[in-house]
């Protein structure tokens, strides 16, 4: 069961919980009017408000740096409504598509890509849609995945997953079935063993259900957030997760380290460390993608390899995702640099 309490939807309701200073109020209002303030009390526990830089309060209370868009910001960053050929499918590569049954979260992270399309007023796929997409899924033997993300698809509880699932179940070509979440870190509660049952792959299926969770900062894997990775992992689903760099959030070296240590720690495997998208009024939480490259260069060596994902950039309008971590050999001259700067010739 998921907390208690409601979660923070008012910018006023943060000024009495001492989350915010009133003189605030106004700057998060005007920002809130565009992307609504959605943070869940469990979340908001973590935030330590004498801390002007704290990383959690960054990620989810609004600011007035979100007012600023900039001339390259883009509704669709990625390039999602080109690739999408009906309602719920957007199939970009040729072995994979994504699936959008749900786009409404537990919480609303700042920097979200896909800001303009979730939100509590956002519709859920109907019934005949999602009959029409596994159609779509079930026409097409060369798809061998489907990612389920949103909004946060977990947001759909126990029994539609279980139901999703099922109807997948009945398509033979699938490999993988793969849930993109926050839901572990923002809500955690809501990870209970009746939600880890239903993402068991139904009997006679022919893919593996694999979960990918969204994890940014090491503060962010709280007690509860524990348990809920734990209940995941002990249930046999292997667990990946995905890390936007984020500028006043982690991209420090040391931070970074801290979070893929941490996750490590709890079976889950740091996949991507995503350059964050050209959402509207993000500009701030951008790094340059040399600062990124030099992050993961300065990582490479104190890192074990399952601890180390593969920085990667969602080339903007659609072009797909690519690698754009350091390189480490030189054609021209024939040479591989190694993790401390050194140059060594292969021939």
């Amino acid at each position: 069961m998921s907390q208690s309490h409601p979660p923070y939807r008012r910018p006023a309701d943060l000024v009495e919980a001492g989350l915010i200073e009133s003189a605030a109020q106004a700057a998060i209002e005007a920002a809130a009017a565009s992307f609504p303030l959605l943070l869940p009390r469990a979340l908001a526990a973590l935030i330590d408000p004498a801390d002007p830089a704290d990383p959690i309060a960054r990620q989810f209370i609004p600011g007035a740096e979100e007012l600023d868009i900039r001339p390259e910001d883009r509704a669709d960053p990625i390039g999602d409504q080109t690739y999408s050929p009906q309602t719920g499918i957007v199939h970009r590569y040729p072995d994979r598509v994504l699936l959008t049954p749900i786009l409404t979260c537990a919480a609303h992270c700042r920097f979200c890509f896909r800001r303009t399309r979730v939100g509590d007023g956002a519709a859920a796929m109907s019934p005949p849609e999602i009959e029409a997409a596994l159609a779509y899924v079930a026409a097409r033997p060369e798809v061998r995945e489907v990612v389920i993300t949103g909004g946060d698809p977990l947001m759909l509880g126990p029994r539609r997953i279980a139901h999703l699932l099922a109807a997948l179940g009945e398509i033979a070509h699938l490999d993988v079935v793969r849930f993109h979440t926050r839901l572990p870190v923002v809500d955690p509660a809501r990870i209970d063993a009746g939600l880890v049952a239903a993402l068991t792959p139904p009997p006679g299926a022919n893919f593996s259900v694999w979960l990918a969770v969204q994890v940014n900062h090491a503060r962010e894997l709280s007690a509860a957030t524990d348990a809920a990775l734990a209940r995941l992992a002990d249930a046999g689903l292997p667990l990946l997760a995905q890390t936007v760099l984020l500028k006043g959030v982690n991209d420090r070296a040391a931070t970074l380290e801290d979070l893929f240590r941490a996750l490590v720690r709890r079976r889950v495997r740091p996949y991507y460390l995503h350059h964050p998208d050209l959402a509207p009024g993000t500009s701030h939480f951008r790094p340059t993608l040399a600062e990124g490259r030099a992050l993961m260069r300065s990582l490479r060596g104190r890192l074990s390899g399952i601890a180390l994902p593969t920085y990667v950039l969602d080339i903007p309008g659609g072009f797909g995702k690519v690698p754009v971590g350091p390189d480490y050999w030189d054609e021209d001259s024939n040479t591989v640099t190694d993790p401390n700067g050194g140059r060594h010739p292969l021939t």
